[in-house]
């Protein structure tokens, strides 16, 4: 008796190759899958935080603003925009990170995010420090 016979399973037939359905995704396929969504309901619930907590803008009452006033709520409009930019980079890099699976390219572009976030909160914290300096020049 060279070789056995075996009896066949009962049940599904055999396939040569596997339903791309039932194959399981790996956790950083997921992610990487819903990540355009997140950063969408993040967005969203940023605006909505800002429109629902931002507070009432007032008239100028009596003369017009003095330049410094200007530049002062300029440069505090400049550091606040830097900081949310900043923030979305960081968000984005570290998500990008958690999804790369150990691709290489995806590493570098998850890097390259975090050093723009980085950056961005250097230029966000040295902003007045410069606008003092520059008035400083000019007086």
């Amino acid at each position: 008796m060279p070789f056995p016979i075996r009896p066949r399973r009962s049940g599904r037939p055999r396939r040569s190759h596997p339903d791309p359905e039932e194959v399981p995704t790996s956790r950083s396929t997921r992610l990487r899958r819903h990540l355009p969504t997140v950063v969408l309901v993040t967005v969203v619930l940023a605006v909505g935080l800002l429109v629902v907590f931002a507070p009432p803008a007032f008239a100028a009452t009596g003369s017009a603003a003095s330049l410094t006033s200007v530049i002062d709520n300029l440069r505090n409009w400049l550091v606040g925009i830097l900081a949310a930019v900043a923030t979305l980079f960081l968000t984005l890099g570290g998500l990008r990170y958690l999804t790369a699976g150990g691709d290489p390219g995806q590493v570098e572009k998850a890097k390259t995010a975090l050093k723009s976030a980085a950056i961005g909160y250097a230029l966000a914290a040295l902003a007045p420090l410069l606008v003092s300096i520059l008035a400083s020049l000019f007086k």
